[in-house]
């Protein structure tokens, strides 16, 4: 997600996706996550973009059962600009069930030595997440045209506004040290650094107090 100031964007608000908009908002994902340095330690280059998005319909699946867990920023036209996958208190990690159940479909999208590596970083990311009760953001991201023109934040300050009417904190991850500012600008603030073995990339953690 870009942070260079823009124009801001008109004509479009923030919702709810809906259950037959999981297609093109994995696309949107995947479009926006191309040159993220985590999914390419992990994904194959073949096909690279199509494996992401097969990745963020399954990243749904896991979130839609789940009140306001797939939030968009979207024109009249039903054009997606921005999505965002959150998750509740509590509700961040899968179970071993939901794990075990989903590793066929996760396997087609890494391959064999992706799936190692997938495993890893889950490790990783897991051993560092915060035990503190609060709302989690595993991936946001704005359509690749559409970066820097304000989307991304007014999708994120809704939640986050919410947030700090019920005095509830959030954390994130992000996988690019430029997104950084991007994120300190609405609140957070980076916790450490998560190294991922075997020559993985590094993801900065980051922290949200309730703003009163």
């Amino acid at each position: 997600m870009s942070t260079r100031p823009a124009p801001r964007l008109a004509g479009y608000g923030i919702r709810c996706a809906r259950p037959a908009e999981s297609g093109a908002v994995a696309g949107l994902l995947a479009r926006a996550f191309a040159d993220d340095p985590v999914l390419a330690w992990m994904v194959p280059a073949a096909d690279r973009e199509r494996r992401i998005a097969r990745y963020f319909r399954l990243a749904q699946r896991r979130q839609r059962p789940r009140a306001r867990a797939v939030r968009v920023a979207a024109t009249g036209e039903g054009r997606l600009l921005a999505a965002a996958l959150w998750s509740g208190p509590g509700r961040w990690k899968p179970s071993p069930l939901q794990d075990l159940a989903s590793l066929p479909r996760y396997a087609g999208v890494f391959g064999l030595r992706g799936m190692t590596r997938a495993g890893e970083v889950q490790n990783a990311m897991h051993e560092a997440h915060p035990r503190t009760p609060h709302w989690y953001l595993p991936s946001v991201g704005t359509d690749r045209e559409l970066q820097g023109m304000g989307v991304g934040s007014a999708l994120l300050r809704q939640q986050l506004a919410d947030c700090d009417r019920f005095g509830q904190s959030v954390y994130l991850e992000s996988s690019k040290d430029t997104n950084v500012p991007f994120y300190e600008g609405l609140g957070f603030r980076v916790t450490g650094e998560i190294r991922i073995p075997g020559g993985g990339p590094t993801l900065w953690p980051m922290w949200r107090d309730p703003r009163r």
